[in-house]
């Protein structure tokens, strides 16, 4: 008998992920019998438009502390059940009281984010409230973590909390910005899907905003826990500890230079086992930025990455990295740059695009870095790239090559090609040899080394111990102030 077949435009699409309620959410997110809510019978005081009947308790936003692997938090969870999770005056005054607490209890801030945006019958009361949300995001910014989790609608002026905070994640199934479908059409005549305008994987692939992706929205909970356990619960408290395996990998790379690899094995193999988070994976993936652990501390993560435009630095990828190096550096977290990269990205779309200014913000963020800063040469370390990422001269306590490092203005290629023009044109076979010449006079890290531009030669295997040497002193000599704030890049 044959095989029964499916008739793909009747069969029934796949379903989507229910949603928790708020309480759920709530209940997912922190410790079991922590919560202490507040607010639970505040009710709107507005009478415009019929809203006198439909004053619900709470005000369609659940908020409180609590506590998250038994570290105080402070926490908010929008109802879109209630009013559509809409915003007015008294929504924003709860959450408004949420930060205020995180504040005074220098503790996190989780806020889950599921609101059909400002409730339009309070005008500009609703707009005000707004406002009185984003002026504590800045304010805490650089002091106590704030996670944005969206588990659903996050549109309008809604949408510029999250971007304030420090960390986003987004459910598969949300959407975020600022004027939605119907706004585009009657103003641009543009037709387009909430999806297409702001789903998860716009803001995981091309504006930069989702910093972690979920597949369901009850995956959120667990990877927010997994983030704060990287996090001080302040500014000015201490790193929290939690010791793991060693890594069973060997770090190594391929030692021609034009050969690509993987950068996230070479973290794997110098991190605690199965500790690396990286963050914005799938955004200007030619640098790679993560949380790790090396002997229980917490660390971030910089790396070229050579398998994604051979690791070369632009816009997007100095941005992206600016700003992960603040973060660390505004809550103590020392800083480890694995380096492998030709240079900045040529062309004229990247200099109009403002890969100077932008490029700028790369180089300021690792100056400005007050905690323990170690480098590792891998392979290439050419041009303004070098300088840019995390060298001696702009503050690295240590700089590490290994034996396959090059560190010069530019690779071999180019720079015979400029030098030695005449004799390649009298002689195009002597191009080997003035290669071989050109790397063992100008690229060769001995050269570094002897201008301490580089401390020292190291093997792929003695890496982790070295990075750890040098920040086990650093870190006990650590002054707990506050150092600046993490503002959007």
């Amino acid at each position: 008998m044959a095989s029964p077949t499916i008739d793909s435009t009747t069969a029934p699409a796949p379903a989507k992920p229910v949603k928790p309620t708020a309480r759920e959410a709530l209940a997912a997110l922190v410790d079991r019998d922590s919560f202490v809510e507040f607010g639970a019978d505040a009710q709107h005081q507005c009478s415009a438009f019929g809203m006198q009947a439909k004053r619900p308790a709470g005000d369609a936003v659940v908020t409180g502390t609590a506590e998250i692997d038994a570290r105080a938090a402070a926490v908010f969870v929008q109802d879109v059940s209630v009013l559509g999770g809409t915003l007015g005056a008294t929504h924003a005054q709860k959450i408004a009281q949420v930060l205020d607490q995180a504040e005074r209890a220098r503790c996190p801030v989780v806020g889950v984010l599921d609101s059909g945006g400002a409730r339009i019958q309070e005008g500009v009361s609703a707009l005000d409230g707004y406002a009185s949300i984003f002026r504590r995001n800045v304010a805490l910014s650089g002091r106590v973590p704030q996670i944005s989790v969206i588990l659903g609608a996050c549109a309008g002026g809604a949408a510029y909390s999250p971007a304030l905070t420090d960390l986003i994640v987004m459910d598969r199934q949300a959407f975020m910005f600022l004027t939605g479908p119907k706004v585009v059409r009657s103003v641009t005549g543009e037709e387009v899907t909430a999806e297409g305008l702001g789903g998860a994987h716009v803001h995981s692939t091309t504006s930069g905003l989702a910093h972690l992706v979920t597949e369901r929205p009850e995956d959120a909970f667990p990877l927010v826990r997994k983030v704060l356990s990287y996090l001080p619960s302040s500014c000015w408290d201490d790193l929290p500890i939690h010791f793991g395996q060693s890594p069973e990998l060997t770090p190594e790379v391929p030692s021609r230079q034009r050969q690509t690899y993987d950068v996230r094995q070479v973290v794997r193999g110098l991190v605690d086992e199965d500790s690396f988070l990286e963050l914005q994976a799938q955004y200007a993936s030619n640098i790679v930025i993560g949380f790790a652990r090396m002997d229980g501390m917490p660390v971030g993560v910089v790396a070229n990455q050579p398998n994604v435009l051979a690791g070369t630095l632009d816009t997007r990828a100095a941005e992206k990295g600016a700003r992960f190096v603040r973060m660390c550096d505004a809550f103590g977290l020392p800083l480890v740059t694995l380096v492998d990269t030709p240079g900045f990205m040529p062309g004229q779309s990247q200099e109009t695009d403002g890969v100077i200014r932008r490029g700028a913000k790369l180089l300021y963020a690792f100056a400005e870095a007050t905690v323990p800063r170690v480098t590792v040469i891998l392979r290439k370390a050419y041009g303004g790239a070098y300088i840019v990422m995390n060298s001696k001269q702009i503050g690295a306590d240590r700089v590490f090559a290994w034996p396959t490092a090059e560190i010069g203005v530019m690779g071999a290629e180019g720079a015979v090609e400029i030098l030695f023009r005449r004799e390649l044109a009298a002689d195009p076979g002597k191009r080997q040899e003035l290669l071989d010449d050109y790397r063992a006079e100008a690229l060769s890290p001995l050269l570094a080394t002897s201008r301490q531009a580089v401390d020292a030669l190291i093997s792929p295997a003695e890496t982790r111990d070295m990075i750890l040497r040098v920040f086990r002193p650093l870190m006990r000599a650590r002054q707990p102030l506050h150092r600046h704030d993490n503002m959007p890049q």
